[in-house]
């Protein structure tokens, strides 16, 4: 037992802190070879994990790819710039519907999409306003915040909700009829936090005119056009496909096929010459395909069998103890006490290890498919909103941070810390609340 401890704390520690540059992949390689070795795990979990964990990496990559097309496109800066100009020159307002807009993004192209391509719009938006430091700062945690907070709504809206949907066998029609509505709750309750934390910081007022026109974002009209059908279509798929059984990653890896085939469309191998028109731009949808995170596949394959030596040491059944003894106390306390215990281990060791332990564990203490369900649900909700309190709680909030280092925004641990703990308990509570609601009708 102190074997597997000692081996996923290093291993959590190798994926914080990659000294030296050592990518996600390999600490969890690491992590995992070492379990094998001092078999903490036994070569019979690899299928095991693999069968848990390809759904959802394939689905995240596949999205990625689908985020970094559309951005090469212009596809996120027009939408921003869109939001600037209905702002109509009043800053809350502005504030209000980046929110929205980045709860929008959250839902569709998942947290981290979210997260790492809307930032660098909304600083650029804020420095060609001439928003000063203190202003921007709301609009910076805003628009990182809701990334994770707005995450809720689909199986494909946060790679956690795929783990813990393909875990319990949740369709993506079931998923959403419980986590849409109350995903809107988690939204606005975001919404109505962040604006009463910030407000003061706010100026009264801002010049729209100083925004370029959102028809200037675009620099590929063919593959911006694409990526509305392509849009559309996933979507539709999604619901499609989910009777009949098809898998959410071969929708969504159809749909970045085919927005890098645009794309690409001048680098062919029938069509070698290099060229583009007037309103066409020269995507390398080879190196977006290179840019894409396929490190995450064997970061999830690898940490996730470490996390399996916690449970063949018998570590994981404290936890089924705590949630057993909740779930006797009612629909209620289940749902906010998973939740809320679930966000703090997140919060400590990060959501992606923690929404697999929390899985193992509601698994062995389920008594019944209603009591699974719930607990299943509020352990999304604790994975997904749990991680805004530190700076670790998940890897979208590391990258974030170092993409804002690049910017020249800084945000210590600790300042980070300070607003993370007054935004994220009022709205996970208020989240788990409409849950109980939700699964209650």
């Amino acid at each position: 037992m102190a074997i597997a401890v000692i081996i996923f704390i290093a291993t959590l520690a190798l994926i914080i802190w990659q000294p030296r540059g050592l990518g996600i992949g390999y600490s969890a390689t690491a992590g995992a070879l070492v379990a094998l070795t001092t078999g903490v795990v036994k070569p019979s979990n690899i299928p095991e994990v693999w069968h848990i964990v390809w759904n959802a990496t394939l689905t995240f990559v596949a999205l990625i790819i689908i985020s970094l097309v559309l951005n090469a496109a212009g596809f996120f800066k027009f939408a921003a710039l869109h939001v600037g100009e209905w702002g109509n020159g009043n800053a809350r307002r502005l504030f209000v519907m980046i929110i929205l807009l980045g709860a929008a993004i959250s839902a569709i192209f998942a947290n981290d999409g979210a997260a790492l391509i809307l930032t660098p719009i909304v600083l650029e938006m804020l420095l060609a306003l001439g928003f000063s430091a203190t202003s921007s700062f709301g609009f910076v945690i805003a628009s990182g915040f809701i990334a994770d907070t707005g995450s809720l709504p689909f199986v494909i809206s946060n790679l956690v909700n795929i783990v813990s949907a393909d875990y319990f066998r949740i369709g993506f029609i079931n998923y959403a009829a419980v986590m849409v509505p109350v995903d809107v709750v988690s939204v606005a309750a975001s919404t109505g936090v962040l604006f009463l934390l910030f407000r003061r910081r706010l100026p009264r007022n801002y010049s729209a005119d100083m925004l370029p026109k959102p028809a200037s974002a675009i620099v590929d009209h063919p593959t911006f056009r694409a990526g509305w059908i392509v849009l559309a279509v996933l979507l539709v798929g999604y619901f499609v496909a989910d009777p009949l059984g098809v898998p959410v990653s071969a929708i969504a890896g159809a749909g970045a096929v085919a927005l890098l085939a645009v794309a690409g469309r001048h680098h062919l191998p029938w069509r070698p010459e290099r060229y583009a028109t007037a309103g066409e731009a020269d995507i390398n949808a080879l190196q977006i395909v290179r840019e894409a995170p396929w490190q995450i596949v064997v970061f999830s394959l690898g940490m996730y069998l470490v996390v399996f030596g916690l449970r063949n040491e018998g570590l994981t059944i404290y936890l089924t103890d705590l949630i057993r003894l909740l779930a006797a106390h009612g629909t209620a306390a289940n749902a906010l006490g998973v939740g809320f215990v679930v966000a703090v281990l997140s919060a400590m060791m990060n959501n992606m290890p923690t929404v697999l332990i929390g899985a193992l564990s509601i698994h062995a203490a389920a008594s019944g498919a209603h009591q699974a369900l719930v607990s299943a649900y509020a352990n999304v909700i604790g994975a997904d909103l749990g991680p805004k309190i530190t700076p670790v709680g998940s890897l979208a909030t590391l990258l974030w941070l170092h993409v804002l280092e690049r910017k020249g925004v800084k945000i210590g641990w600790g300042t980070y810390f300070k607003n993370g703990v007054v935004l994220t308990l009022p709205v996970l509570l208020v989240t788990l609340l409409a849950l109980t609601l939700a699964v209650s009708l």
